[in-house]
């Protein structure tokens, strides 16, 4: 009992250090940043994905009013011109609109805060880049990422059992986790990606998209862990190593950052390609 308790809790917190990363490090989240120009504060979030149903806004919180700002922005990855975009101001709030795009269409975009002759760049190195994808329906994104989170929970589960020496329940476990891996990352994986990009696959052999092929292995990882484990009911360490492999496959898998090297709109042929996203951490904003 005791070591179940410990298994399940470790699993718990190791699957919310996962989502957290996920969140964090992936090119979708938000640059955030909090800046004094000549003494004014200027601060807010700039966004790395948008819905193609709209243009996309910027927005600085600056209270003081002598304090401007500017968006320079062009399409991503081309050599077009950096184009100049004047924010205006709203109250506290200063704000400007990025033109939509099509689906898989990106724009990367710096913010110049300028007060009494002094500027700051945000971000200060590498551009934000923002892809605009098509709405996915939120029942379908819901199950996806439930699926995903309770696969890595059992993922976890399992191999700390095999870890531990194993046991009866490593059969059950196993096969838990490679039926939500499948059914979240195999199946509703390429719904979501139909809906955002109007793909269901573009990973391998199709494409270099590295969530696509992660996923893939993932699953199939955990399909050989489970068979391997099948005789645990009858002999408690049947396939615990592999139990153990698996979850470190998996552990390496979702410590990669989420959507990089994804769907990217090649704007001279019109066609989707699979770019490598330029990473903006939280402690780079």
């Amino acid at each position: 009992m005791k070591r179940a308790i410990v298994i399940w809790s470790v699993s718990f917190f190791m699957t919310l250090a996962f989502l957290v990363w996920q969140k964090v490090s992936g090119p979708t989240y938000e640059v955030k940043f909090d800046e004094t120009v000549a003494g004014a504060r200027a601060s807010g979030e700039l966004l790395r994905t948008h819905s193609i149903n709209g243009d996309m806004p910027v927005t600085v919180h600056a209270p003081d009013e002598a304090v401007t700002a500017t968006v320079v922005w062009r399409r991503y990855p081309t050599d077009d011109a950096w184009e100049e975009l004047p924010m205006v101001r709203d109250g506290q709030m200063l704000r400007a609109t990025l033109p939509r795009q099509k689906m898989a269409g990106k724009l990367e975009y710096h913010v110049h805060i300028e007060k009494d002759g002094q500027k700051v760049e945000v971000p200060a190195k590498e551009a934000a880049v923002a892809r605009y994808k098509g709405d996915v329906p939120a029942l379908v994104l819901v199950f996806h990422v439930t699926c995903m989170i309770i696969g890595m929970f059992f993922s976890t589960s399992c191999g700390l059992t095999g870890l531990l020496g194993g046991g009866a329940s490593l059969r059950v476990l196993s096969q838990l986790t490679f039926l939500f891996l499948l059914l979240g990352g195999c199946i509703l994986g390429p719904v979501v990606q139909k809906y955002a990009f109007d793909a269901y696959w573009t990973g391998w052999p199709l494409g270099s998209d590295w969530t696509d092929n992660k996923l893939a292995v993932g699953a199939l990882v955990w399909l050989v862990a489970a068979w391997r484990c099948l005789g645990a009911r009858n002999k408690p360490t049947a396939g615990r190593w592999w139990a153990v492999a698996a979850m470190l496959v998996i552990f390496v898998i979702y410590g990669i950052p989420h959507s990089i090297h994804g769907s990217t709109l090649d704007y001279d042929t019109g066609q989707h390609i699979q770019a490598l996203a330029r990473l903006a951490l939280p402690f780079l904003g």
